[in-house]
């Protein structure tokens, strides 16, 4: 089928790459001309393992296109995704989708027949409506069906996840619609995944319910983490007891500096607000955000109190920036508040990050960037565990101690062992043990 996405950001780009790895014609449409000529050059605007290969694979195939000229993109198209991005609105915390209708308007103009056009981004309920109407307004004529079509990528695992997913919501009622999305997701029937049609507003609530669930998983271990510590038990233990339950499951219960990323915060923000105006307040999710917002700064506490109260003038050696591994996002990164509290205290940071250092390099200042874990805790008076890159999970012990001017190691992911830890001469502290 011929497929346009409109943005050709995170998940632009790895949706339109994979339905091209499908077979279907893409093109990939962005207002960015040096982000398009980089795209059609091979080079990736982010970090996403395999994405490279996939691109440039389709790209030379002739199935994956780019441009920056909309109307062109459009035309013919049979489906046209809209994969803008919906960051939360300054000032209220809604959703900001200013670029969700700017891109219907320009969609509207440029329809030349039936047209499926598919919400692909993250937003509030009712905005398929009003994207519905932006449609009309602009192009009285045009004859299309408005399709929400969540994703439910993980950073770092996204293609994994595209193509093998738990599930693929597409939120309509229009028949003709429905078999062109049944049409386009026929590849992955031979997996069995699960395709779940349901009305259009249920699709855009199920997206935000899920998110809003896993980031209470998260919030809710940590604070038994923090229970732990008080009364001498082990949180590994605790969520390994618990997530053996088939019906609570062992996924996010992973105890550690809080969630991050370009999804769970501003998510839940955008529920909390659409509740709110509704009359019906979500205030187990309300509580979750607070928590989470608390969290880090508490993190940036306990490597205070590892360092016998004080970091002033010490330099504090950070491993790990990104919100998670396997990405270069830096959007919400725990490690953003863990560091600007540790300067605020008077500390110096040095900081490695295998993938994120650019992108940390424009929202933290006055910085020392590293150019491996070892260079960064070279005479460090301690060193800070922020996120579980694979490259972390097997440092040298010993020469890690010896490099730094004091052995002293904070996990805040909980990768090494207490007793490890004791045997090698390191003053350990990790979460909930």
């Amino acid at each position: 089928m011929r497929i346009t996405m409109i943005g050709a950001g995170y998940v632009g780009l790895v949706s339109g790459a994979c339905f091209a790895d499908f077979g279907h014609d893409v093109v990939c449409v962005d207002n960015d001309p040096s982000k398009i000529e980089r795209l059609r050059a091979g080079v990736m605007p982010i970090f996403e393992p395999g994405l490279a290969e996939l691109v440039t694979g389709n790209a030379r195939a002739g199935r994956l296109t780019f441009t920056t000229d909309l109307a062109a993109g459009v035309a013919n198209a049979e489906a046209v995704f809209i994969a803008v991005g919906t960051p939360s609105r300054r000032g209220d915390g809604h959703a900001d989708l200013s670029y969700v209708f700017a891109a219907a308007k320009e969609i509207a103009r440029a329809c030349t027949g039936d047209t499926v056009i598919v919400t692909k981004s993250t937003v509030p309920v009712g905005t398929g409506d009003e994207v519905e109407r932006v449609l009309h307004e602009a192009n009285p004529d045009a004859r299309f069906a408005v399709v929400s079509n969540p994703e439910f990528l993980r950073e770092g695992a996204a293609i994994r996840d595209f193509k093998f997913p738990d599930r693929v919501v597409v939120g309509t009622e229009d028949a003709a619609a429905r078999a062109v999305m049944t049409e386009i997701y026929r590849p992955l029937f031979i997996n069995s995944s699960p395709l779940l049609f349901t009305a259009r507003r249920t699709a855009e609530l199920i997206k935000y319910a899920a998110n809003a669930f896993l980031a209470t998983k998260i919030t809710f271990i940590n604070e038994i983490a923090d229970l732990c510590e008080a009364v001498g038990a082990n949180v590994q233990d605790v969520a390994r007891g618990i997530g053996l339950d088939n019906r609570i499951g062992s996924k996010f219960l992973h105890a550690g500096p809080g969630y991050g990323g370009s999804c769970f915060p501003k998510d839940t923000l955008a529920l909390i607000k659409t509740a709110q105006d509704f009359g019906t307040p979500v205030r187990i999710v309300e509580t979750v955000a607070a928590v989470n917002d608390q969290r880090k700064r508490a993190m940036a506490r306990k490597v205070v109190a590892a360092c016998d109260g004080s970091v002033r003038g010490k330099t504090i050696a950070i491993l790990g920036l990104t919100f998670k591994p396997n990405t270069d996002d830096m959007r919400d990164s725990p490690a953003i508040a863990v560091v600007q509290a540790l300067q605020d205290a008077g500390a110096k940071i040095r900081a490695f990050d295998p993938e994120g250092v650019e992108q940390a390099k424009l929202v933290l200042t006055e910085v020392d960037y590293a150019t491996d874990p070892y260079d960064c805790v070279a005479g460090a008076d301690a060193t800070v565990l922020m996120t579980e890159w694979d490259a972390f999970r097997g440092l040298d012990i010993d020469r890690l101690g010896k490099a730094m001017a004091h052995p002293v190691l904070i996990d805040l992911r909980n990768v090494y062992r207490p007793d490890e830890m004791a045997r090698r001469g390191i003053a350990y502290t990790s979460v909930g043990r």
